[in-house]
């Protein structure tokens, strides 16, 4: 898979250099082209930095992997509102919080609608926005494989995302469409919020067993 990641900080890397271990080609570009090469010097061979006017037509994904503050430019700068991304998979990493509150900055929505509103035509996918790039990949048992929250409506863009999540050791949960990302990305801010308590967030939520899908389906 050519996936294009859009920028060219530690969790794009770490992601980049993940992927291109399990076999995806990968291009970098940002709002600095001497960042973006050093983002796929990082990266690895299989990596490289790439003009924006150019990106669109050099993937088959797009990892949008910036600031909050940074999404209109960035997404401007590679065409998504003149639909040069249109029929592409974009997965939303953003994280849209107030780093020193937790709060969330937008009122309404989520960071993942106004990529979608910025990436006219794209099949846009909140995931990943939970997680460091140093989490990546993930090695170790499967059993124990970190779970990765997925949102969106776009069935293509869900496949694509859930194969990639895979590729990096991780197991892929959809659990609602882009109207659900509001509440992904809040969950970014809660786990900030107790970090910034001086407590683990992985004990501040209680351990519940999975139930069967079949036990939870509506009577017929």
């Amino acid at each position: 898979m050519k996936i294009g990641l859009l920028g060219t900080g530690n969790l794009a890397v770490m992601l980049g250099k993940a992927w291109a271990g399990a076999g995806h080609s990968v291009v970098v570009t940002g709002r600095n082209p001497a960042h973006a090469r050093t983002a796929a010097q990082q990266i690895g061979s299989a990596a490289a930095p790439i003009d924006p006017s150019e990106f669109a037509d050099a993937v088959d994904v797009v990892v949008v992997a910036i600031p909050w503050d940074g999404l209109d430019h960035a997404l401007n700068l590679v065409g998504g509102p003149s639909g040069a991304l249109s029929g592409k998979a974009v997965i939303d990493c953003t994280n849209p919080v107030d780093f020193t509150t937790g709060r969330l900055i937008p009122a309404t929505g989520s960071a993942a609608e106004y990529v979608a509103s910025l990436a006219v035509g794209a099949g846009v996918v909140k995931a990943l926005h939970l997680f460091a790039g140093a989490s990546w990949p993930f090695t170790g048992s499967p059993a124990t494989a970190p779970v990765v929250a997925v949102c969106g409506d776009d069935p293509g863009a869900l496949h694509h995302a859930e194969a990639l999540i895979a590729d990096l050791g991780a197991r892929p949960v959809t659990v609602g469409g882009i109207d659900a990302a509001r509440q992904a990305e809040e969950a970014a801010g809660f786990v900030m919020r107790v970090v910034a308590a001086g407590a683990n967030p992985r004990l501040a939520i209680p351990h519940v067993d999975p139930v069967p899908a079949a036990a939870v389906r509506s009577p017929g």
